[in-house]
């Protein structure tokens, strides 16, 4: 199959949103145009709220009182605000990605009128469809106030859109990801920015005495959402975060003296691109474009041409050229990631067969009466080696799996767990031995620590124990009756028998022999709260077993006088066919 071309569609979806209703509609209240608007006053700030008759739209529009030259250009830490027990924000965070940073004078005025905005939540609940706007600072007040709906969005068909004019930067790249981990919560913002308008590179100017001393690697603001980017005629969209953030500092560089720039004006904004479409023209290039690179190429210079970025700009101060090629390598890298963002669903079925091989494998190697976990570990046949390439597509799938879920919001990672509980731990119970037999064949020793162990079997581990209780105990019933296939609960029960063993050999050569005989009584008391729950593999009992080469090391240390409990099982090998058969009942 032939991938489509590179492409960049801003300047064809630009025509689409400028003649969208949700535009008009969000710039109508924000200028107070319809009648039966509530309005109502908090610190700092103030809201606009009305409701279309009839069509069940609700529109949302802040405003903020204060100079927006009292923007401050600092950012504030999440962790800050958990000090503070205030947790609006914490479901954007997760144990890889624990902090972000928020511009300070938004998030301030978010905080102190968070009672009333909150109060502002359970009024707009039942809106089945939500705009939420605002006017410079109002636009960074309205993102955030946004960002706090997300955690309870249930599906795709209520989601908010937040629709900005001229609002400056809200956070940093670390906020931008944490927004960019949902695929539905990126969608919900549309910034509209005039280039005339200062406020929205404001904060990226701060960083550096001119906007020539900025670039998009020093600056401590990230934008994110779709950006709606408007010149005097023309207009053009962009979605990669670098891509705009280039752009706002190229025309940084060209507008630089326009500090008066009115709210009027993006009204007639709106107004005059409401008819515009100038996607005609480019299609018609496009068509005429045989390499997939010159399209994308042509794409990016007709966005830029749209914003009076073109090389034979007179007084121009930037390199329209530079500027494009960096564009078009930050959309290709952007194409690229997508392309090869992890999708858990995609691979599932290789997945699948993989473990029915392991499965097949299993089974195999317990007629030969050694057991999947020994012939792996020695490495005498054929088949031992075939396992090593299912072993190792397994252990990538999930390990990105895991990886994938940890950088997910914490509500979408807990579903997502959840989703995939029985296939996480049936993985992790078939390929953790595999991966002890290889760790002991190569002279591993004390391998259940966090050192030695994959993090993504701890964490499949932590999954299971933060499970449902049904879930948990569906997955901990080993129904007697098939107890002959079961997997061994504890993924490293391997490990266990082989320090075990290990500890038999030890008690050769030490002469403190008390610690090392503790270890093992703990060890025989750990296994025999296996076998009374049927929570260990009858595979185990196979002759060539490093667990029967324990027990027969064990049983000689301790003599022909001991008689627990344990022991009188273990030496009775019709009690352990009724194990295998799911019929003995232990005293």
């Amino acid at each position: 199959m032939t991938l489509p071309a590179p492409f960049s569609s801003g300047i064809e979806l630009a025509p689409f949103l400028t003649s969208s209703s949700p535009l008009r509609k969000s710039w109508d209240v924000i200028t107070s145009s319809y009648a039966d608007i509530i309005t109502k006053v908090g610190e700092g700030i103030s809201w606009k709220l009305y409701r279309e008759p009839g069509s069940g739209l609700t529109i949302v529009a802040f405003e903020v009182m204060q100079d927006s030259s009292n923007l401050q250009v600092d950012l504030v830490p999440s962790n800050a605000l958990r000090e503070k027990k205030f947790l609006h924000f914490e479901f954007l965070c997760t144990k890889k990605a624990p902090d972000f940073f928020v511009n300070s004078t938004a998030l301030s005025l978010f905080f102190v009128n968070y009672e009333k905005l909150d109060q502002l939540k359970s009024e707009i609940h039942s809106s089945t469809r939500l705009i939420v706007t605002g006017y410079g600072l109002g636009g960074s007040v309205a993102s955030l106030f946004t960002i706090s709906l997300l955690d309870n969005i249930g599906s795709a068909k209520n989601r908010p859109l937040c629709i900005t004019y001229g609002s400056p930067l809200l956070g940093d790249k670390k906020l931008q990801q944490a927004i960019s981990r949902s695929s539905n919560w990126n969608s919900c913002f549309l910034h509209i920015v005039s280039l005339r308008d200062p406020l929205p590179r404001f904060l990226i100017t701060m960083h550096g005495s001119s906007a020539a001393a900025v670039s998009s690697q020093t600056c401590a603001y990230t934008p994110f959402g779709t950006h709606l980017l408007c010149s005097d005629t023309y207009s053009t969209c962009f979605e990669n975060p670098d891509s705009v953030l280039e752009l706002l500092i190229a025309i940084g560089s060209i507008h630089t003296e326009n500090q008066g720039f009115q709210s009027v004006e993006y009204g007639n904004i709106v107004e005059n691109l409401n008819h515009k479409v100038i996607c005609k023209d480019f299609s018609t290039m496009v068509e005429n474009m045989t390499h997939p690179d010159s399209i994308l190429a042509s794409s990016i210079s007709l966005q830029l041409q749209a914003l009076g970025l073109t090389p034979h700009l007179q007084q121009q101060k930037i390199d329209v050229n530079t500027l494009e090629t960096k564009i078009k390598m930050q959309e290709q890298k952007s194409m690229f990631q997508r392309r090869v963002v992890f999708d858990p669903t995609k691979k599932l079925n290789d997945m699948k067969l993989y473990m029915a091989q392991l499965e097949w494998y299993k089974k195999e190697t317990r007629n030969q009466r050694i057991g999947y976990y020994d012939s792996y570990k020695n490495m005498n046949s054929p088949w031992d080696y075939d396992v090593i390439q299912f072993h190792k597509m397994l252990t990538n799938y999930w390990e990105k799996m895991v990886e994938e879920v940890e950088m997910k919001p914490q509500k979408e990672g807990a579903t997502f767990r959840t989703r995939w509980l029985y296939a996480g731990t049936n993985y992790r119970r078939m390929v953790e031995p595999l991966a002890i037999a290889k760790y002991y064949r190569e002279g591993g020793k004390d391998y259940v620590t966090q050192k030695n162990r994959s993090k993504h079997f701890v964490q499949l581990e932590e999954w299971l124990k933060e499970g449902t209780k049904k879930a948990t105990s569906d997955l901990s019933s080993t129904g007697r009756k098939n107890v002959e296939a079961i997997l061994t609960f504890d993924s490293c029960f391997w490990a266990r028998v082989e320090e075990a063993l290990l500890s038999c050999k030890e008690l050769k050569v030490v002469r403190e022999k008390e610690e090392t005989l503790k270890k093992l009584v703990k060890f025989e008391e750990y296994v025999y709260e296996l076998l009374k729950n049927y929570a260990v593999s009858p595979e185990i009992f196979l002759a060539q077993s490093t667990y029967m080469r324990w027990w027969n090391e064990y049983k000689a240390i301790n003599g022909i006088s001991y008689n627990a409990a344990f022991a009188n099982f273990m030496n009775d090998a019709r009690k352990r066919e009724q194990y295998a058969l799911g019929v003995y009942d232990f005293p």
